[in-house]
């Protein structure tokens, strides 16, 4: 679960739009927007590498910060988007939402599974179709799973996976919760392509067999010849006939 509150330090940026936010990136900074809670939005600066040493954390956008304004104060936040530079993948821009006083967020948690050795149905060349790589959820917003754990031991082929049958944590929701999701099957080998997989060694051994075949018929078309060898030479120029005899 992630309960833990980062600090995060910012400047305030006295004015939007592209030509401050390009202002701010010479600087060495990142320009960053806070907005929700019915507030109105407060457009900051966080020094780069700051905010790269978060992100490489990982699980930027599942985390909480107290992001400490100089000379506004803290606000209580949570990564919605980070954009990055096409070209060279550097955070270029973030956007936070507030926390509001209930605490109660909406988030993407990304599903883990584990134990895929131990099914069954993967064994026996079964695939695991994953439908959705995250869940969507309600939750508050010092308890934000780090991620959703799928046990696939025991699992067959034509095994579906409901949300139903993932433990939320108290006070988690999905989004969606008029009816029981798919997050993955195990799906099997379609039986066309079991047909196609037998039928490959029968094909194979056809042109052998077609080869060993064509073998004897070979070696009797070359033994024709032999066997009237000396009809070429039967067929040949005659001899000269022997001078016929003197009469005396």
């Amino acid at each position: 679960m992630a309960s833990e509150i980062i600090a995060l330090k910012a400047t305030a940026r006295p004015r939007a739009g592209k030509g401050a936010a390009r202002q701010a990136r010479r600087e060495g900074n990142v320009p960053a927007v806070i907005y929700g809670d019915n507030q109105t939005p407060e457009t900051i600066a966080i020094e780069y590498n700051e905010l790269w040493k978060q992100i490489l954390k990982g699980h930027f956008t599942a985390s909480v910060f107290d992001v400490d304004i100089a000379g506004k104060g803290k606000i209580r936040v949570i990564p919605r988007d980070v954009q990055v530079d096409p070209v060279k993948d550097f955070p270029i821009h973030v956007d936070f939402l507030r926390v509001g006083k209930d605490g109660i967020i909406r988030v993407a948690v990304p599903v883990k599974f584990v134990n895929d050795t131990l099914s069954p149905g993967l064994k026996r060349g079964g695939i695991l179709n994953i439908v959705r790589h995250e869940v969507e959820v309600f939750c508050p917003y010092d308890r934000i799973p780090a991620a959703f754990e799928i046990n696939l031991e025991g699992t067959e082929i034509g095994t579906s996976i409901h949300i139903s049958s993932v433990d939320l944590p108290e006070g988690v929701t999905p989004v969606i919760a008029n009816r029981d999701f798919t997050i993955a099957t195990i799906a099997g080998v379609r039986k066309e392509e079991e047909a196609a997989a037998d039928a490959a060694p029968a094909a194979g051994a056809a042109p052998a067999a077609a080869a060993k075949g064509a073998a004897p018929a070979a070696a009797a078309k070359g033994a024709a010849p032999a066997a009237g060898g000396k009809a070429p030479a039967a067929g040949g120029k005659a001899a000269p006939a022997a001078p016929a005899a003197k009469k005396k």
